[in-house]
C-alpha cells in the first residue's frame, strides 16, 4: 500500500505572521503536514516591521508580552537573556528592545525547526514573489514571478501590512532618510503623526538632521507613552457586547474614570480590555463600526498603540527643543520646485490656506486602507477571480472566524485562509504579535486536528 502523502500548506509571506504560522504547524504532534513558506525578501521573519537596522526603533510592546508562543509567555524573554552580551541591556521583562532584535528572534524559530532532523523534509523556504493563486477542486496553486508553481492542499495569505506606494517626489518612509538625499537643514514635512512618523523622526535625528520637522495629520494626535502598570482584570460579563459604539465608549470612559479615581492608570483598563476587543468588534453593529472608524479610531489608536518610554523622551525633547512640530492640519496641494516643494495646507478649525516650503515630504500615514488599492499581486488575483472579496468597510478581505477567506459568492473557502493584518475586517485587533500568535496557533490546530483537517487529509491521500 502506498503511504499517504503529507498535506501541503503553502504560506504566502515570510514575515512575522508567516513564520509564526509555519512554526505552529511544525509544532503540531503529527508528521503528515509539510510547509512551504514563500518570501520575496532575502531575510525570513522580518517583513516591514522588523527589518529595520536602526537601534532607536524599539518595540512598542514590552518584552513580557512578545512571546511567539501563547503557551510559553516567557519564551522571548528567555531567548533574549540566553544571548548574553549579544542582547541589549534589558534588566527585566518589562523593557523595550530594538525591533531588529525581535526580528532575529522570529527568524530563530524557523532556524530551530530547520535544524530539527524530523523537519528536514517538512519545511521548504521558497524565495520569490507570489503573483497569483488559483483554487481548484483538488488542490490550490501559487504561481511565482519567475514561472515556478507550487501545488498544495491549502494556501494561507500572511502578507502582513500592505504599505502605500510612494507618491511621486515623496521619500520612502520605510527607508533611511539618507536614501532620499534630504539636505541637513531642510524642512521635512511628514504626513501622519503615528508610530511610523515617530520612527522616521528618530531616523532623521540619528542621521544628524538639523532642519525643522513638521508632522501633520487631521487631528495632530501623538501616540501616548507606556508606563509600568499591569492590566486590570475585566470580566466578560462587564463588557456591553453588542451595544452601539456610543454606549460602548460611555462604558469604557466610566470604567477608566472609576479606576483613576481609585488611584489607577487608564492604561491598565485599555490593556485589560485586550482579551475582549475582537469579540467587541465582531458584535458591533456595522453602522457603529463605520462611526468608530470615522470618529474614534484615531483616539483609540494613540491610547492602544503606545510609545516605549525611551522613545517618548526623545520625541518630547524634539518637540520642546523646536526640532519637531506636530500639527493638526490637512495637506491641500504640493507644487514641486528645484529644492523641494511649496505645500498648501489648512489648519484644523481654520478656513484660510497657509503655505510652506519644504525640502522633502514623507508619507507616514501608514498602510493601504482599502484592499482594492493593494499592490500585492497575490491578493489582487484572488479579488479578480472572485476567490476573495473586500468587506463592506473596505478595511480588509472578508474571512470567517476560522480565518477562511470568503469568496465573491459569500462562501468560506476550504483551501484558502489568511492570518495577520489582512484579516482586520473580521478581527480588528490583529496587527500586534500578542494577537497574531493566538490566531496562528488556533489556525494551525484547526488545520491539523479539526474535522476540516481530517477531510483535507483524506483528500491528500490519493
Amino acid at each position: 500500500m502506498t503511504a499517504p502523502r503529507a498535506r501541503h500548506v503553502i504560506i504566502v509571506g515570510g514575515g512575522a505572521s508567516g513564520v509564526l504560522l509555519a512554526h505552529q504547524l511544525l509544532r503540531q504532534p503529527t508528521d503528515d503536514v509539510r510547509v512551504s513558506l514563500i518570501e520575496q525578501r532575502p531575510d525570513i521573519g522580518r517583513g516591514i516591521a522588523y527589518h529595520t537596522g536602526n537601534p532607536d526603533h524599539l518595540l512598542n510592546v514590552r518584552v513580557a508580552n512578545m512571546s511567539a508562543l501563547p503557551d510559553q509567555p516567557d519564551h522571548f524573554w528567555h531567548w533574549l537573556i540566553s544571548r548574553g552580551a549579544d542582547a541589549p541591556l534589558c534588566p527585566d521583562p518589562y523593557c523595550f528592545v530594538p525591533r531588529r532584535i525581535f526580528g532575529d528572534y522570529i527568524a530563530s524559530l524557523l532556524e530551530q525547526q530547520a535544524s530539527d532532523q524530523a523537519n528536514i523534509q517538512r519545511l521548504s523556504i521558497v524565495h520569490g514573489r507570489c503573483i497569483a493563486i488559483r483554487e481548484r477542486r483538488g488542490d490550490v496553486t501559487a504561481s511565482l514571478d519567475d514561472g515556478r508553481q507550487l501545488i498544495g492542499d491549502i494556501v494561507v495569505l500572511a502578507t502582513g501590512h500592505d504599505p502605500r506606494a510612494n507618491s511621486p517626489g515623496h521619500a520612502d518612509p520605510w527607508a533611511a532618510p539618507s536614501a532620499a538625499a534630504i539636505a541637513d537643514d531642510a524642512t521635512v514635512l511628514i504626513l501622519g503623526t503615528g508610530l511610523t512618523m515617530v520612527d522616521y523622526v528618530l531616523s532623521l535625528l540619528r542621521d544628524g538632521h538639523r532642519g525643522p520637522i513638521v508632522a501633520m495629520s487631521r487631528r495632530g494626535l501623538l501616540a501616548k507613552p507606556h508606563r509600568r502598570v499591569d492590566a486590570v482584570h475585566i470580566e466578560e460579563a462587564e463588557v456591553p457586547f453588542g451595544s452601539g459604539i456610543g454606549s460602548l465608549l460611555r462604558w469604557l470612559r466610566g470604567r477608566i474614570d472609576r479606576h483613576i479615581a481609585a488611584g489607577g492608570d487608564w492604561r491598565s483598563v485599555i490593556d485589560g480590555l485586550r482579551p475582549h476587543t475582537q469579540r467587541m468588534w465582531r458584535e458591533l453593529p456595522l453602522s457603529s463600526k463605520r462611526r468608530f472608524l470615522e470618529h474614534a479610531r484615531a483616539w483609540w489608536d494613540v491610547h492602544r498603540h503606545r510609545m516605549a518610554p525611551q522613545v517618548e523622551v526623545r520625541i518630547t525633547e524634539a518637540i520642546y527643543g523646536g526640532r519637531l512640530t506636530p500639527m493638526a492640519a490637512k495637506l491641500i496641494s504640493a507644487e514641486p520646485d528645484r529644492t523641494g516643494a511649496i505645500v498648501s495646507y489648512r489648519r484644523r478649525g481654520e478656513s484660510r490656506l497657509r503655505r510652506m516650503h519644504v525640502g522633502a515630504i514623507v508619507d507616514c500615514t501608514g498602510i493601504v486602507k482599502d484592499p482594492r488599492a493593494t499592490a500585492n499581486p497575490a491578493v489582487r488575483s484572488l479579488l479578480e477571480l472572485g476567490l476573495a472579496r473586500v468587506d463592506p468597510l473596505r478595511i480588509g478581505i472578508e474571512t470567517d472566524r476560522n480565518c477562511a477567506i470568503i469568496g465573491h459568492d459569500g462562501v468560506p473557502s476550504r483551501r484558502l485562509y489568511a492570518v495577520g493584518p489582512l484579516t482586520r475586517a473580521a478581527f480588528w485587533e490583529i496587527s500586534a504579535i500578542p494577537d497574531i500568535r493566538n490566531q496562528c496557533a488556533e489556525l494551525a490546530a484547526l488545520l491539523v486536528h479539526s474535522d476540516e483537517g481530517r477531510r483535507l487529509a483524506s483528500l491528500a491521500r490519493v
